[in-house]
């Protein structure tokens, strides 16, 4: 089995440095950075560590592999998709790793199968440098199946969300909205807790409300239960807000969450549902999507 990547940094040398733990022997690679003298030199030490023959152009690595691996940022993923026209072979299998939207995906798909080449949409969801090749990946498009039979046989860990590219980047960049936020909400109330010398009864206290049940759990409580009280809870967030401004900290996320709360009182849950609370999470944000 021979892999190509289509950019070296950190997705593609450890992926390359996982799968060749499992046997696999021919690597190849471009990268734009071989054109500049000063980062080259480190790119060229990276690839002779795992065994990486690099090249001079895309298309040599496409000529030379049977699986190609887009790894590059997310403004240049269709860039090189349209770059790479008129290279690929019948069936070849193209994976995208970037973290692009899911209308990019679906662009990049397009100009992968003009070419009869088969396409993957795949979205890592884990830390690389741990996992590194048996990182956690959902993938989606018209070459999910064919990814899967091969490179799962090597360790990798992909699971199927569906034949439609852009599906699995969707997946990736909504789990963002809750693990890039809660860092935010994690810096505002962690620097504020600092301020007063409370930080680990705070600490202490919301691991005792968070940790007694599952996520899922959880989650359901604290979406139902703020959709019957949002009013009252937008009004107590903001003396919140008037702590922060007062200690000069940056309230930019309690504000937002007063703003969500505010908005989620105007759709009155409590007449809505006669004063119960609603039965799941589903049924409130059903109710906002109907409007």
């Amino acid at each position: 089995m021979k892999i190509g990547f289509i950019g070296y940094g950190e997705a593609a040398y450890e992926l390359s440095t996982g799968l060749k733990t499992e046997g696999l022997d021919q690597f190849y690679a471009y990268d734009v950075l071989l054109q500049n003298e000063k980062l080259a030199g480190a790119l060229k030490e990276k690839a002779s560590q795992t065994g990486v023959q690099l090249t001079s152009s895309i298309s040599e690595v496409i000529e030379k592999s049977d699986i190609v691996i887009a790894a590059v940022p997310a403004n240049k993923t269709l860039e090189v998709a349209q770059s790479v026209t008129g290279s690929l072979k019948k069936n070849q299998l193209y994976v995208d790793v970037s973290a692009s939207t899911p209308d990019i995906k679906k662009q990049v798909a397009n100009e992968i199968e003009k070419q009869e080449a088969l396409f993957v949409d795949a979205a890592m969801l884990g830390p690389l440098p741990v996992n590194k090749h048996k990182v956690p990946i959902t993938a989606s498009g018209s070459g999910t199946d064919q990814f899967m039979k091969v490179m799962n046989a090597y360790g990798m860990n992909i699971t199927k969300i569906s034949d439609q590219p852009g599906d699995a980047s969707a997946l990736k960049l909504i789990r963002s909205i809750y693990m890039k936020g809660i860092v935010g909400l994690m810096i505002e109330f962690l620097e504020i807790s600092k301020k007063y010398n409370v930080e680990h009864k705070v600490i202490s206290s919301l691991s005792n409300t968070m940790d007694s049940k599952s996520f899922e759990e959880t989650m359901n409580r604290l979406v139902t239960g703020s959709a019957l009280h949002a009013k009252r809870r937008a009004v107590e967030l903001l003396g919140s807000i008037e702590m922060l401004d007062s200690a000069h900290i940056d309230a930019s996320m309690s504000r937002a969450a007063q703003q969500k709360l505010e908005r989620l009182a105007e759709f009155q849950f409590v007449e809505r549902f006669n004063g119960k609370k609603p039965a799941s999470w589903e049924e409130v944000i059903d109710v906002m999507h109907q409007g």
